[in-house]
């Protein structure tokens, strides 16, 4: 396998990685705390979620073919709080990912270097795609840091808990070395500890 393929699937790890650590988040929350802000300068999650929708559909879109800002997209609107329901939150969500999987499953090697546009600015596709990466983690964060404001003492870390540095590391050094990207772990539902926070 070529270092390109590598970093296509390395990144569509990634982006799930980033997906269900939102979920997560999601999953501890009662319903209403997916609103709140801690003052009127601050978005919500819901709000967040939105942007995301609003970013991942106007950039995955044929997004070899067109400008990753599309004349469409209403980016203001975005940050207007109009959700009012989990439902609608999730509905966002997912389709904001749906969008982007599509687009980045159906990428080639060749086309790692070939040029999309973001506002008129020259990307290779390679540098497109660490672009939303680096937009999503940060947006993500924020979820998590918002998440773990509300919950205190009730939530549950996905990372390695505190104090217990010293046992994570002591699993994974029992182990041979090995190739391993570091998300898999995501596939044992079991297996909630990452190593990012």
């Amino acid at each position: 396998m070529e270092t390109k393929d590598q970093f296509l699937e390395s990144s569509i790890s990634l982006f799930r990685y980033y997906k269900s650590l939102g979920e997560k988040v999601f999953d501890q929350l009662h319903d209403r705390e997916l609103f709140w802000q801690s003052n009127p300068e601050t978005n919500s999650i819901a709000t967040i979620v939105k942007h995301l929708w609003g970013n991942m559909l106007s950039r995955w879109t044929d997004f070899l073919a067109s400008d990753g800002e599309k004349e469409w997209r209403e980016r203001d609107a975005e940050f207007l709080n109009d959700l009012s329901t989990r439902k609608e939150v999730m509905e966002k969500w997912e389709a904001g990912w749906s969008c982007l999987f599509e687009a980045l499953e159906a990428t080639k090697e060749v086309e790692l270097s070939h040029i999309v546009y973001i506002r008129n600015e020259g990307h290779t596709v390679l540098e497109a795609i660490q672009r939303q990466l680096a937009h999503y983690a940060s947006h993500i964060g924020q979820i998590m840091h918002i998440g773990k404001t509300l919950k205190g003492k009730d939530w549950k870390s996905l990372s390695i808990p505190r104090g217990e540095s010293d046992t994570f590391n002591s699993q994974k050094f029992s182990g041979k070395k090995h190739r391993a990207h570091f998300t898999n772990s995501l596939v044992d539902p079991g297996d909630g500890v990452t190593e990012e926070e």
